[in-house]
């Protein structure tokens, strides 16, 4: 038993010294001191010797026993190390090598011209505030002296959701949920989509974007509206860019007007782009009506305002030299990646 138990300790060690992981070292130690490892057989024997050398051997074995124990926990922690150099070696990053580089996303043109509306007249100390798309009867047209026999509220023009409900036409809207909750002086701008009910070509959509604007305060004159236009004008088509002012009519503003700019196509001298004429309608505008500043609780003997309303979708195919307003919405990456 003595040489069995030696042939064991000698076996085992051996084995233990050339394993290369962790799963090789939990083999060796259920085959030499599992349940039904060969060091547990040899023990079971123990019941056949005489009562003089079981001591001896129970002693040996358990030296054994030790032995193999030390040796397993001493190997695994030497295997977990050379097995954490390799995975370190393996998952080695050189971070003075140059990444892979990914493509980065631009702005949409409707975006880009959005956000340089924003910057120009933040610059001349309006505020950005919202309204909600889906609106009153009220707010899209009543406070905004639009009767009820005009024919904007006609359901052919208008998305009505419900007796009183309809989406948004213009975001004037806003104009009048501000002038109800802020005393004058009001400087603002509301971006933001409107709907109608046209037929979708190449100058026309029932989803567009509009970017209100209202100035309220004592002494507002149309001179303060013509020179507010003139820069955003200039800053967003060019220096060398005219501006014409026509009479025109809108129920809220009194007098109105409407703005034209001269073609950037041909410079005025008039192309397909503008139809010949060299001159390309941008927005609509005007002093606020003195009804519609009664209605809101302002009182029109002391203060004036003017208000104007750009079409977002035409400012940006016009900037943009873009033909069809219908590739603004069809986000085709052709037609994006040239922005």
């Amino acid at each position: 038993m003595k040489e069995k138990l030696e042939q064991i300790k000698a076996q085992a060690l051996n084995d233990i010294k050339n394993a290369a992981s962790g799963d090789a070292l939990e083999q060796i130690k259920v085959r030499f001191l599992g349940k039904k490892g060969e060091l547990t057989s040899i023990l079971k024997m123990m019941g056949g010797l005489s009562p003089q050398e079981r001591p001896k051997m129970g002693q040996l074995a358990n030296e054994v026993r030790s032995a193999l124990e030390s040796a397993l926990e001493n190997a695994k922690s030497a295997v977990k190390e050379k097995e954490l150099a390799a995975r370190l070696k393996l998952e080695k990053i050189d971070v003075t090598i140059d990444g892979t580089r990914r493509p980065v996303g631009k702005l949409h043109p409707l975006s880009s011209t959005l956000e340089k509306l924003e910057e120009i007249f933040t610059g001349l100390g309006f505020t950005v505030v919202e309204g909600p798309e889906i609106e009153t009867d009220h707010y899209n047209f009543e406070a905004l002296n639009v009767p009820k026999d005009h024919p904007a509220r006609d359901m052919q023009d208008t998305f009505y959701l419900g007796e009183n409900l309809l989406l948004r036409t213009q975001t004037s809207a806003a104009q009048i949920r501000t002038m109800e909750n802020l005393k004058p002086p009001i400087k603002i701008i509301c971006p933001g989509r409107v709907y109608r009910s046209d037929d979708v070509d190449a100058t026309h959509s029932p989803v567009f974007h509009q970017v209100e604007g209202l100035v309220v305060d004592k002494g507002i004159t149309m001179c303060d509206l013509k020179g507010t236009l003139e820069i955003m004008v200039h800053k967003i088509y060019g220096e060398n860019t005219k501006v014409k002012f026509r009479p025109s009519f809108f129920p809220f503003t009194e007098p109105s007007v409407e703005v034209d700019v001269s073609c950037p196509e041909c410079g005025g001298k008039g192309c397909r782009v503008c139809k010949g004429a060299g001159w390309i309608e941008i927005l609509g505008a005007g002093m606020v009506h003195p009804r519609v500043l009664a209605g809101c609780g302002i009182d029109p003997e002391v203060y004036s305002g003017f208000a104007f309303g750009i079409g977002l979708d035409r400012l940006t195919t016009t900037s943009h030299k873009i033909s069809d307003i219908r590739l603004l919405f069809e986000n085709d990456n052709r037609f994006l990646q040239q922005f």
